[in-house]
């Protein structure tokens, strides 16, 4: 489904209506390999209580045949993160190790030490992990769940709301600095030209 997004986001700001409050996210799924594999990663490694194990035997939206599993694993603050195990297609090249720009999400914990206890408990479970990163406003260790997705724990710096404030001020002159940086090689890609 295309769209113009330039189009459609100068609608949108000229829209004289409020725009609606997204007070969170309730979820975010990814495909799993196996339900059960996943079940085991999240929630006997990782403790994350599975709520619910959902069976479909259609396509949303389409009504199209598929058979599929829906699960949610419960962070602490009440949100999920969902799995969608479809047996149709699930060959392993669709879950090879993503790199991390390209996939990964974070869960948070509230300190360093919980946060070492996690990178603990992986390396003696024998799963591979790494960091702690300081990224100058949260604290990191990273790893990769069965399914080829790259898993951050991370813990906010003490400074990291004073820091967020300042980058928050700065971030539309960094933001117009770094589009004008990088205009040429992204029309190089969009066109599908090989960088000089």
């Amino acid at each position: 489904m295309a769209f113009d997004l330039v189009t459609a986001a100068d609608k949108a700001k000229a829209d004289p209506r409020p725009v609606p409050t997204l007070k969170g996210v309730h979820h975010s799924a990814f495909r799993c390999r196996d339900a059960e594999e996943t079940r085991k990663f999240y929630e006997d490694i990782l403790g994350l209580p599975l709520k619910a194990a959902l069976v479909f035997e259609e396509e949303p939206g389409t009504g199209r045949p598929l058979p599929y599993m829906h699960l949610f694993f419960q962070l602490g603050d009440g949100n999920y993160v969902a799995f969608f195990d479809v047996p149709d297609g699930a060959h392993d090249g669709k879950f090879k190790m993503k790199w991390g720009m390209d996939l990964h999400f974070a869960m948070e914990v509230a300190s360093m030490d919980e946060m070492m206890a996690f990178k603990d408990r992986l390396d003696r479970a024998g799963v591979p992990c790494f960091g702690p990163i300081d990224h100058h406003f949260v604290h990191s260790i990273y790893f990769y769940d069965p399914n080829g997705v790259n898993v951050e724990i991370t813990v906010r710096d003490a400074n990291h709301d004073a820091i967020m404030a300042a980058e928050a001020a700065d971030a539309p002159a960094i933001m117009a600095a770094w589009t004008a940086r990088t205009a040429a090689l992204k029309a190089q890609n969009r066109a599908g030209a090989k960088p000089a």
